[in-house]
């Protein structure tokens, strides 16, 4: 699998999403502002942001004052627990369109999977039947969840964001999203520096001669799954998208999964 920053995967209702995102969580005022320039400079096409992450207007500032098209750059940001109900979707999306002051949005998902999960999805179809998101899909979704979508709506999400690395690998979850068309998306790929000092990825990371965090993110990349590393640190946001120029051997990459603990630096779903 030869990637660079500019592959993409081809979602299951055929839009292309690039492979290495940027994630914003945290990130607010003019450091959100600052941090989604240098990555967009530094060649990341994926933006991801959110209502309740109090930034979209200035991620909205920050890719219309850069020189890349917007139909180049694909937003993605989430309709958040507070709002999901049929119609206050609705009212969630066109508020999220109007901070990001753009026509449209790349993907639009599901925060969390809390009640009123199903009618929150019902208005979302509509919402992508006319036009206005190029697709829709889900975020920390369980294997439950993504059944109880499958079995009561028309439309199968396109991805599930969760927090995945090789210390919470959740195959099942990955084998069952690969069965079904889903695309994979990792948050916290990097698990928030609490794990980058782990033995076996610190071996790993000096054999190919790479920090930590961009073996974790390679290893994301190489089974398939698109990863949205977040940093504050224009350095680390110009090493986290250089990973395209080297490939994790299969015994690598086995070590590195069997480094799986069922580690979370994010919460659990809860199933409601």
């Amino acid at each position: 699998m030869n990637l660079s920053i500019n592959s993409t995967f081809e979602l299951n209702n055929g839009v292309k999403i690039p492979v290495l995102g940027f994630g914003t969580w945290g990130l607010d005022g003019k450091k959100a502002i600052n941090t989604t320039t240098w990555a967009i400079e530094t060649g990341y096409r994926l933006i991801d942001t959110a209502f309740i992450y109090g930034n979209e207007v200035e991620v909205g500032k920050a890719i219309r004052a850069s020189d890349v098209p917007r139909e180049k750059i694909f937003i993605t940001t989430k309709v958040w627990q507070t709002d999901m109900r049929y119609q206050k979707t609705f009212k969630s999306f066109e508020r999220s369109l109007k901070n990001l002051n753009v026509d449209y949005i790349d993907l639009f998902l599901i925060h969390w999977p809390r009640k009123r999960r199903l009618e929150t999805w019902r208005a979302m179809e509509k919402i992508y039947e006319e036009g206005k998101i190029k697709a829709i899909g889900v975020s920390n979704f369980t294997v439950s969840h993504l059944e109880e979508i499958l079995s009561n709506s028309e439309i199968i999400p396109v991805v599930n964001q969760v927090e995945l690395s090789p210390f919470l690998y959740q195959k099942d979850l990955l084998d069952f999203c690969r069965q079904n068309k889903i695309q994979l998306e990792a948050y916290a790929p990097l698990t928030r520096a609490i794990k980058l000092n782990n033995l076996v990825l610190k071996e790993v990371s000096d054999k190919y001669k790479k920090n930590p965090a961009q073996i974790l993110l390679r290893w994301a990349l190489q089974h398939h799954i698109i990863a949205i590393p977040k940093s504050s640190s224009k350095e680390h946001i110009r090493e986290n998208a250089n990973i395209f120029n080297f490939k994790i051997k299969k015994s690598d990459m086995k070590r590195l999964d069997n480094l799986d603990e069922g580690f979370r630096a994010v919460e659990d779903p809860i199933f409601d």
